[in-house]
């Protein structure tokens, strides 16, 4: 028996290689939409046969918009752990902002290309390309939310194309939705040079970038932070929430204690679990 009153284990973060020194797992295919090395997709299949359609998540991996800090492959163990609970996972990566052609444009057509070939690969391996949930983490919480955001993006933006792909809902994993806000944050673990990188130096850089500037998007979203996270300020979120809920989106705010950037991702922590259950409630509705 445990005597209460005992004194609590002090928490301890969680580290990169935590993550990624377990056995890595491997996806089910990939495709490509370029001819860059990070211009792929990795789809990752549940065994058996589908009901009907698989449900299926839109995977997009942070790393600060940068390739150097992390791809596709730094959520693998998500991707397989989402898989092994029955849902298909489509794992886009693409060029950030320190590789040729990354930055404004390209890494945001990049990401766009990505998510819209989905729809071409839909049909044999049993996707539903009309209920998609875009699951995001860190820098790719902000992608996340921008793919849901597309049918707003100004016409004459060079993102904007005709028929993006359509995202049902958006779980946004410690995220950075509000570029301006991150590039006035230096306590931001991404820093604030990276933004100029990543929308370019011309007028309205922030208008077809930053989800802000585009709400409301019409798509609604959980956004799930740790209490602890070092690399996302804590005020982030709440102040996203507020902007997109006067606009008329629809948002909902998760917290989880003990728990960093790294335990959003990791199979087996609560923070990990609590996303997974948002995934299944969305994909759940009507």
């Amino acid at each position: 028996m445990i005597a209460s009153g005992l004194p609590r284990s002090p928490w301890v973060p969680m580290t990169w290689p935590d993550l990624t020194d377990r056995p890595r797992p491997e996806p089910d295919r990939q495709f490509r939409y370029g001819s860059n090395q990070l211009q792929v997709v990795d789809l990752w299949l549940p065994a058996g046969t589908p009901p009907g359609r698989w449900p299926t998540v839109l995977m997009v991996h942070g790393g600060c918009w940068q390739s150097s800090i992390a791809d596709r492959r730094l959520m693998d163990w998500a991707c397989a752990d989402l898989r092994d609970a029955g849902f298909a996972v489509w794992n886009i990566d693409y060029r950030g902002v320190d590789r040729s052609g990354g930055g404004y444009p390209g890494t945001f057509r990049d990401a766009a290309a990505a998510a819209d070939l989905l729809r071409s690969h839909a049909d044999d391996h049993g996707l539903d390309p009309s209920r998609i949930v875009a699951l995001g983490h860190s820098a790719g919480g902000h992608l996340a939310l921008w793919l849901a955001a597309r049918p707003r993006l100004p016409a004459t933006s060079p993102l904007a194309t005709p028929d993006p792909l359509p995202i049902a809902h958006v779980v946004s994993l410690g995220g950075l939705p509000d570029l301006a806000a991150v590039e006035a944050s230096p306590d931001n673990g991404c820093g604030t040079d990276v933004i100029a990188q990543l929308v370019g130096d011309r007028p309205d850089r922030f208008a077809d970038t930053s989800v802000p500037c585009l709400l409301p998007i019409g798509v609604p979203a959980d956004l799930l932070s740790g209490r602890e996270d070092r690399i996302v300020p804590a005020r982030m979120a709440p102040a996203y929430a507020a902007a997109a809920r006067t606009a008329g989106d629809r948002v909902a705010l998760h917290e989880v204690g003990d728990t960093g950037h790294v335990e959003l991702i990791a199979p087996g922590t609560p923070a990990w679990s609590k996303a997974i259950g948002l995934v299944r409630s969305a994909l759940s509705g009507p």
